[in-house]
C-alpha cells in the first residue's frame, strides 16, 4: 500500500526518463550520426545522391537540437539525462561530420582540432565545476557557436557550394568557437580558482 495515501489509493509511477518526448527527439539526433557517416563516406555510385541525402540528414539532426530543448521546457520534462544527452548529441554530430570531411579531404585537420579541442576543454571544465557545486549554464554565445558550426558544416556537406563562402563560414565558426571557449574559462576562473566558497548565482553565463 502506498504510504501516506490512505487505503485504496494508488499512485501511478513516473514514466521512465528514457521514454519522454524530448528525449526521443534527442535520441533521433544520435541515431542519425551513423547514417550521416555512411552517406558521406560511401561512394555515390553505390548510394545515388548520397551527398544531398547526407545534407538532409545533417540539417534534420541540427533542427532536432532546436526542437528538443523547447519541447522539454514546454512540457516540463527538463531532466539531467536530457541535458547530458543533448550536449553529447551535439558534440557527436559535429565531430562525426568533421571526421568524415577530413577523410574526404574537404576539411582541414587544424580546423577540426580547434573545434574538437574546445569541446573537450569545456566539457572538462564543466566536470570540475560540477565537483565544486557550480553551475555554468549555456547562453547566447554558446548557441551562436553551435549555429555557426552547423551552418559551415552544412554548406561544406552540400555539393556545389562556392569555396569562398565555405571559407568565410568556417572562419566565423572558428572565431566563435575560440571566443566562447575563452569566455567560458574566464568566467569560470573567477569562482574555480579564487579559493572562496561557491556562489553559483554570481557566475557569468556563457
Amino acid at each position: 500500500m502506498p504510504r501516506g495515501s490512505g487505503a485504496g489509493t494508488y499512485h501511478c509511477p513516473v514514466s521512465s526518463p528514457l521514454l519522454n518526448a524530448p528525449l526521443a527527439v534527442t535520441w533521433t539526433r544520435i541515431v542519425a550520426i551513423p547514417a550521416l557517416m555512411v552517406l558521406l563516406l560511401v561512394d555515390e555510385d553505390r548510394i545515388p545522391c548520397g551527398r544531398w541525402l547526407a545534407f538532409g540528414v545533417f540539417v534534420g539532426a541540427v533542427l532536432t537540437d532546436w526542437v528538443d530543448g523547447r519541447m522539454a521546457r514546454a512540457l516540463g520534462q527538463v531532466t539531467v539525462l536530457g541535458s547530458f544527452l543533448d550536449s553529447l548529441a551535439d558534440k557527436l554530430l559535429v565531430s562525426a561530420a568533421l571526421v568524415a570531411l577530413i577523410e574526404l579531404g574537404q576539411m582541414s585537420a587544424w580546423a577540426a582540432l580547434i573545434i574538437i579541442s574546445r569541446e573537450f576543454a569545456v566539457t572538462g571544465l564543466r566536470l570540475v565545476a560540477a565537483a565544486e557545486d557550480l553551475l555554468i549554464p549555456s547562453s547566447n554565445l554558446g548557441r551562436w557557436k553551435m549555429a555557426s558550426q552547423s551552418l559551415a558544416l552544412a554548406w561544406i556537406i552540400a555539393p556545389g557550394g562556392p569555396a569562398m563562402v565555405e571559407d568565410v563560414l568556417l572562419y566565423i565558426a572558428l572565431f566563435l568557437t575560440i571566443l566562447s571557449g575563452v569566455y567560458y574559462f574566464l568566467m569560470a576562473r573567477r569562482r574555480l580558482f579564487d579559493g572562496g566558497p561557491p556562489r553559483p548565482k554570481e557566475l557569468g553565463r556563457l
